[in-house]
């Protein structure tokens, strides 16, 4: 079956210590919380004090950065990057090779399509603030498309 725990150095020199997830390998801080019915690719990460929802799929080499909560039944393509304390609402879908900034809001049903790059302190499909136009953010987000 292979070893459960893991310890990877980073950039610094410092070693970080990870649990393979029982359900597709993927390594997972132990100080993150993981539901066990979540999918995490055996290439995949998830940072300390990330919070993964139950039936959520985390696609190869996709990284969960720090503080991040993703809802229920969230797909997270491959090579997705999700930024530090985002929050993505359940059923939304982040499509391959996307980077997600740090603080990011994503509602509940969202698409990010493949290789969009959302900034920092963004928010999708989440109403708008007191003050603010009216209505909602967008539902979807594309990367721009070159001129």
């Amino acid at each position: 079956m292979g070893r459960v725990n893991e310890e990877v150095e980073d950039d610094t020199g410092a070693v970080l210590k990870y649990q393979r997830h029982a359900n597709g390998r993927g390594f997972v801080s132990p100080r993150a919380r993981v539901q066990p019915s979540a999918f995490v690719a055996a290439t995949a990460y998830v940072e300390s004090e990330a919070r993964i929802g139950a039936g959520t799929t985390i696609g190869a080499g996709s990284w969960i950065d720090q503080g991040a909560i993703i809802g229920e039944r969230v797909f997270i393509g491959q090579n997705v990057h999700v930024g530090r304390d985002t929050q993505v609402g359940g059923g939304a879908r982040l499509g391959s090779h996307s980077r997600i900034g740090m603080d990011v809001r994503i509602a509940s049903g969202a698409i990010v399509e493949a290789d969009a790059q959302v900034p920092d302190n963004a928010a999708i499909g989440v109403p708008r603030k007191a003050g603010e136009s009216r209505g909602f953010g967008r539902a979807s987000y594309t990367a721009d498309k070159a001129a």
